[in-house]
């Protein structure tokens, strides 16, 4: 009697292969790879700045899209040199490069207002590259903080180059923002 339970639970034990461990290890580590590439990949896209989020960025979000379109055609534009600064993060050499157009009322003269443009341009690239360098990492990412600077930046423009007057630039246009 006791052989046929032996031979018995030799059957059982033949019908229930045991499943080896390294075929356990290898399905652990290709799912730990795919996880780490997944949580790398998320990571490097997470700071870069896509073409609809700075058009996006252009406008408060309460504002209407029609509120971006020039009116009546009288707006005119007027591109600045790109400006590079150093960001304010201790430890870590980065920069910023921005490069801005300037969105420019009907009130605005076009000739008149280029000749100031040109007479100014030394202590408006000195404000910008100024500010820029004041900037960290975390101030500049995300919309709401590149809304914030367009606004800054459009504020500290408008008292330079019409201190006693109505602004003359509407909107600060981010034709180029680039973080390295």
């Amino acid at each position: 009697m006791p052989d046929e339970e032996n031979e018995q639970i030799q059957e059982e034990t033949k019908e229930k292969p045991k499943k080896p461990i390294l075929q356990w290890a290898i399905t652990g580590v290709v799912v730990m790879i795919c996880a780490s590439a997944g949580f790398f990949l998320a990571r490097s896209l997470k700071g870069a700045v896509a073409p609809a989020t700075v058009a996006a960025s252009q406008e408060d979000a309460d504002t209407e899209p029609d509120d971006l379109l020039p009116d009546d055609g009288k707006t005119w534009f007027h591109d600045l040199e790109p400006v590079v600064a150093n960001l304010n993060d201790p430890g870590v050499m980065r920069y910023v490069s921005a490069a801005l157009t300037l969105e420019m009322s009907a009130a605005a003269a076009q000739g008149k207002t280029v000749k100031l443009f040109e007479e100014k341009m030394p202590i408006l690239t000195n404000w910008l590259t100024i500010y820029l360098a004041s900037l960290s990492l975390e101030d500049i990412r995300g919309d709401k903080n590149l809304k914030r600077i367009q606004a800054q930046i459009l504020d500290a423009f408008n008292q330079e180059l019409f201190p006693n007057e109505k602004p003359k630039i509407k909107h600060i246009l981010f034709k180029g923002f680039a973080i390295q």
